[in-house]
């Protein structure tokens, strides 16, 4: 079957995973995605073989986190610092439709691969470019990761209960928003191209998308001038909330409006007296006695496992779920009944499961068509069949250092 973005070519210069997890995402749907590292060093997160504690080695030497934002794509080795290299890669430019690069504005135009650059070479080029902070201002050349878009964001105040020190989400949380962002703007941009046939530059930083994933905790703080709480699990509005159930597992509800639901509520929580109770009967009453509530409720749920629960939630159609580990979510009826897990044949660790693309095509399919490459594995490949480079071109060019 079709993919969505058959025919698009995308020229990946990114390293880490807010920039190269874009077209990653754009390779799910069909775009063929070029990758050009440098020889014999390649994206340093090929080398990131544990981060903090946390062990991300493979089997044969590769990087989790390297896998999952370069599944798909085609390595190509070319050193960009050499003329012939720069030569190289320009006539790539000239066949591509995206460039993308999360390398920094002076290292961009160090290599001669800036904007003004690529734009005389491909007018209708879609160059795409990924930053820590933005454009402009005075951190416009200073670089940061995932923490620094949590922290400044915001977002770090937005988790985590109150009163206690900001809290971190592992792993890649703002990564992988940035990732998406950066996909949607490609997309936009050659939406546009096919309307007008106007290439242009389009941007977006770990910052800006931070700011947009924590959209109405920043909207509260503009509009209303006040920060939003963090969640107060012991005081928070008691059917707003998350309970652990007698087997030790934790659910979640979110019964809005609360006036239609308390009474359905009471009789799931087999507790009928609590709808007509004097000290309850009202979304004011519940919210001033929510410490109370919630203790209560504490009880009530410690009497059944999880399952249970969620089997009479769902009979009464209250919203409820499972507030899963990550090791129980292959587990989830829902994720497996929707594929959101799939299986991919990996050259080192044969079938394993990997998340699935988000979405579905009633007239196309998207997602992981194969791991991510091996350093340079295409480099004939793109030199000869997309460039016309002939076997003796390729070979001078690997003399001289350009290519490997």
């Amino acid at each position: 079957m079709r993919r969505p973005l058959d025919g698009i070519r995308v020229l990946d210069c990114g390293v880490y995973h807010a920039g190269p997890g874009g077209p990653a995402i754009l390779a799910d749907l069909g775009a063929e995605v070029i990758k050009v590292e440098q020889p014999g060093v390649g994206d340093p997160m090929r080398q990131a073989k544990q981060i903090g504690s946390v062990p991300l080695e493979l089997p044969g030497g590769r990087s989790l986190f390297f896998e999952g934002a370069n599944r798909n794509k085609k390595s190509v080795a070319l050193e960009l610092k050499t003329p012939k290299g720069q030569e190289v890669f320009h006539r790539l430019v000239a066949r591509s439709d995206v460039f993308l690069s999360n390398m920094r504005r002076p290292a961009l135009e160090r290599l001669n691969i800036s904007y003004p650059v690529l734009r005389e070479i491909s007018p209708k080029i879609i160059y795409t470019a990924v930053s820590a902070f933005g454009p402009r201002g005075p951190d416009r050349y200073s670089g940061g990761f995932d923490y620094q878009g949590q922290a400044r964001a915001g977002i770090m105040y937005s988790m985590g209960e109150e009163g206690t020190p900001p809290a971190a989400c592992q792993f890649g949380l703002i990564d992988q928003v940035t990732a998406i962002l950066v996909s949607h703007q490609i997309i936009a941009a050659l939406f546009m191209r096919e309307r007008t046939g106007i290439g242009q530059e389009v941007h977006v930083s770990i910052l800006s998308a931070a700011m947009y994933l924590n959209y109405f905790n920043v909207l509260i703080a503009g509009l209303a001038g006040f920060e939003v709480p963090r969640h107060s699990r012991t005081t928070e509005n008691p059917m707003r909330n998350y309970y652990q159930c007698g087997d030790g597992r934790w659910l979640m509800m979110t019964l809005t409006p609360p006036t239609r639901h308390w009474g359905p509520l009471c009789q799931a929580l087999a507790r009928p007296d609590l709808e007509r109770d004097s000290r309850y009967d009202t979304d004011e009453k519940r919210s001033e006695r929510a410490r109370e509530l919630v203790a209560l409720f504490d009880q009530i749920f410690a009497t059944r496992p999880r399952n249970e629960w969620l089997d009479i939630f769902r009979e009464r159609d209250l919203f409820c779920c499972a507030v899963n580990r990550l090791n129980e979510i292959a587990y989830d009826p829902q994720v497996i009944a929707n594929d959101y897990l799939t299986n991919l044949e990996h050259p080192t660790m044969g079938k394993v499961k990997i998340p699935a693309y988000f979405g579905s095509f009633s007239e196309a399919q998207a997602g992981t068509t194969r791991a991510a490459p091996e350093l340079g594995e295409h480099t004939e490949e793109v030199l000869s069949g997309l460039c016309g480079y002939s076997a003796a071109e390729i070979a001078e060019l690997k003399r001289t250092g350009a290519v490997a």
